[in-house]
């Protein structure tokens, strides 16, 4: 950031001379610039000798500083990533910075400000960018510390190990269809090769594989039957999952240890930042008084028939998912197949890593 403000701040007497030379033509670098050029208005008087260091000029007496200006030139190339920096183009994004300041002040002696609807704009857009700048003191702050990071690897990380488990699976839609497999694997059938033919899945072309995975990762009915399989074995039974009737085949199975401090501290340290963020916004929130006006807030009440909320909830209700994963989707989509809606080995490598 400080390296674009240096780039982009006017720092010499020069660079304003040479807005009087552009005072009548467009800069050179915005006609490249979805032809948004802009041209200072003539001059009408010299620079002051008063004016502070921090000032470029001022427009009709408010002054445009340094700051202001690499803030807006900042947000601006957000707009033209593609844009080299110059003096043509710092001078074309200082004259747009003055007219918009030009046409403000005119809008303000209007009283545009006071009008019902930009002054709740106005509002608003104060709050916003006072609340990201809150936030971002707030974090920087409350940096989560050595001692912290170090505890909560400990609490949540040291000393736990993993069982990953490498496995196929076919998937039908049909119990009868997965017993059928199972039949077929029984009479000496090949997995991979029904895979192919069969499964309605994804990974069917690749004979159903999964790859290495967390059992945890997988839909819940999917992960218990790993959890009591033996290397090498099919599944006796189909398995039913909200994607269909599974028959798996465990192929390997093997303990990973604890992931290292460093390798999760990133994650680490984004938990504690939003502990920390999260317990800030509670304790404003505990402090603060609302006051809601119960005429305007109320909802509309509707008769019983169209009002669906107002309605006992069904004892058939779906339950809410079990924790989400890579094979635990909160719904079922064509391309996701199964337990681990059809990730590909490499997927599941990066997932558990």
């Amino acid at each position: 950031m400080k390296k674009m403000i240096l780039l982009a701040a006017l720092c010499s007497a020069g660079l304003l001379a040479g807005c009087n030379e552009t005072a009548d033509k467009p800069a050179a670098g915005a006609a490249s610039d979805a032809g948004r050029s802009a041209t200072l208005p003539a001059k009408t008087e010299e620079a002051s000798p008063v004016m502070d260091a921090e000032t470029l000029l001022t427009v009709n007496g408010t002054p445009v500083t340094r700051t202001m200006y690499s803030l807006y030139f900042q947000d601006r190339m957000r707009n033209v990533p593609d844009a080299k920096n110059s003096p043509e183009l710092q001078m074309s994004v200082l004259n747009e910075l003055s007219n918009i300041l030009i046409v403000a002040q005119d809008a303000e002696k209007k009283g545009l400000p006071e009008r019902a609807d930009v002054a709740a704009s106005l509002y608003l857009l104060k709050a916003k960018l006072l609340t990201q700048i809150a936030i971002q003191e707030h974090a920087k702050a409350t940096q989560p510390t050595e001692e912290q990071l170090q505890q909560t690897y400990d609490d949540e990380y040291a000393g736990q190990s993993n069982t990953e488990y490498k496995a196929r699976h076919i998937l039908l839609k049909e119990e009868d269809e997965a017993k059928s497999m199972i039949a077929k694997l029984a009479e000496g059938a090949d997995f991979a090769e029904l895979a192919k033919q069969h499964s309605t899945g994804p990974t069917g072309k690749s004979g159903g594989d999964l790859g290495w995975f967390d059992a945890a990762q997988m839909v819940k009915p999917f992960g218990d039957a790993l959890r009591g399989m033996e290397k090498g074995k099919y599944s006796a039974a189909p398995v039913q999952t909200q994607f269909g009737w599974h028959v798996i085949l465990l192929e390997e199975s093997r303990e990973t240890a604890a992931p290292t401090l460093d390798s999760v501290r990133g994650k680490i340290m984004s938990s504690l930042q939003q502990k920390a963020l999260a317990s800030y916004m509670q304790g404003l929130r505990d402090s603060s008084k609302l006051v809601f006006n119960e005429q305007n807030t109320k909802p509309a009440s509707l008769p019983a028939a169209e009002n669906p909320a107002a309605e006992a909830p069904s004892e058939q209700a779906a339950p809410a998912p079990e924790k989400a994963s890579a094979e635990q989707p909160a719904q079922e989509t064509p391309a996701a197949d199964t337990a681990t809606a059809e990730k590909t080995a490499e997927e599941m490598k990066a997932a558990s890593e």
